[in-house]
């Protein structure tokens, strides 16, 4: 019998028991800086985490702003607090207000001695965490369509792109593409509209740079997942699921957001991808997976609603959908709290036992390790794993926590398949 979806919370109660990344995401906050979640769901204009679940995923009005220097600011206002001691805003003394570091201007301090005392750790991060102030804001242009930007055909086959270099030397265009955008009417607005001094372009041509390699770096861990398991898509079309995706990959996504692979496999005989999580926010990809062959040279994107083996049982046991032929997940966050393990094991359960290969991407080498340590106490067989060439270059902050090294989006990888041979379970 297949699980139901999991019910939504009827209220805000950060906890670690959920399969909701976003609310464990909450839990890690409260956890940090308490309070910090509700100061999140105060300037979103939010009772509760069933709000804010349903703002998410398109079913309520949504986040209303009165004009885009009001959205700016309160979206900066919910990095506010104390680095040194975590104080929130509300918790200071009257008249006192949080001071913003001036080299990085992503930190803040109550008193000039929590400032001092922190600059230890803080110093050895304060370079990198202005890239990340500079991207928090650059990346709102992902939402009015400005990004991601258009890419040019491989003139090199896929055994030969190795980095993120060989791929640059392809693309000709793109300088002209990044400074177009730097140039743009809504780049523009987005500096009218806050409340700091603009990058020069050369600062925003980066940073544009970087919020395209995040995105771009989820369409080639698919390819890389392609290779690794030498499946050729121009023999027969293949069929990729991606596993755990949440409304980070699903907000805003589009039925070509995975073309690069007809830039990386030209004239392919079609590639199916099949977006499956229970944080999927509806849009124009949700829609039924192919019963047949798809047309050829082409990627079509579908999306369903739920916990990966619900849909096995529900769909692709029924013949509504084909089996894959590689299963990818980003970022699944298994090692994160007993909610997510939880959640995650009839899924891993089901790849290991059906012996579908599966490729999975981590934010940081610790994650790397600690995933490590759950699959081979499930007993699976890795067949590769180490850092991702094709890695986000952009910087992401912990947010309750940012004097911590920041971490990218799909840094390193794991490939396994099947049940470890029955000879590496013997004991010595």
């Amino acid at each position: 019998m297949a699980s139901k979806i999991p019910a939504l919370p009827q209220s805000y109660t950060p906890r670690t028991d959920s399969v909701f990344s976003d609310l464990s995401g909450f839990y890690s906050l409260d956890s940090n800086v308490p309070g910090l979640s509700k100061v999140i769901l105060s300037q979103l204009s939010m009772k509760d985490y069933r709000e804010y679940r349903a703002a998410v995923e398109g079913k309520a009005g949504g986040v209303v702003f009165h004009n885009y220097k009001e959205m700016f600011q309160k979206m900066e206002e919910t990095f506010k607090f104390c680095t040194g001691c975590n104080k929130l805003p509300a918790n200071l003394p009257e008249g006192q207000t949080l001071k913003r570091c001036v080299k990085c201007l992503n930190v803040y301090y109550c008193t000039k001695d929590c400032q001092k005392k922190d600059w230890p750790q803080h110093k050895k991060v304060c370079k990198i965490l202005r890239l990340v102030a500079v991207d928090r804001l650059v990346e709102w242009l992902m939402f009015t369509g400005d990004l991601p930007l258009a890419t040019e055909k491989w003139s090199k086959t896929p055994s030969d792109v190795r980095c993120w270099d060989d791929w640059l030397s392809m693309q000709e265009g793109l300088t002209q593409s990044l400074s177009n955008i730097t140039s743009s009417a809504n780049m523009t607005t987005l500096w009218k509209n806050v409340s700091r001094t603009r990058p020069d372009d050369d600062e925003l041509r980066q940073s544009v740079w970087r919020i395209q390699s995040e995105f771009l770096s989820r369409v080639l861990a698919v390819g890389m997942a392609i290779q690794h398991f030498g499946l050729d898509p121009y023999d027969k079309p293949l069929i990729v699921h991606l596993v755990g995706v949440s409304h980070n990959e699903t907000t805003g996504a589009r039925p070509t957001d995975y073309d690069e692979l007809s830039n990386m496999f030209p004239g392919h005989q079609g590639i199916e991808v099949v977006m499956v999580g229970p944080e999927v926010v509806d849009g124009p990809i949700v829609r039924p997976p192919l019963t047949a062959f798809g047309p050829k040279h082409k990627v079509y994107i579908s999306a369903y609603k739920g916990l990966y083996h619900q849909f096995w049982e529900d769909v692709v046991e029924k013949g509504d959908a084909g089996k894959p032929d590689v299963v990818v997940g980003f970022h699944p966050g298994f090692h994160a709290n007993q909610g997510l393990v939880e959640g995650w094991l009839p899924t891993l359960l089901l790849l290991r036992d059906y012996n579908i290969p599966s490729f999975f991407t981590m934010y940081s080498e610790m994650e790397l390790k600690y995933s490590l340590q759950i699959l081979l106490e499930l007993e699976m067989h890795i067949r590769d794993s180490g850092p991702n060439p094709f890695a986000s270059q952009k910087p992401e902050q912990v947010q309750a926590c940012p004097n911590k090294p920041p971490v990218y989006c799909n840094s390193h990888y794991v490939c396994f398949q099947g049940l470890l041979p029955q000879e590496d379970l013997e004991e010595p």
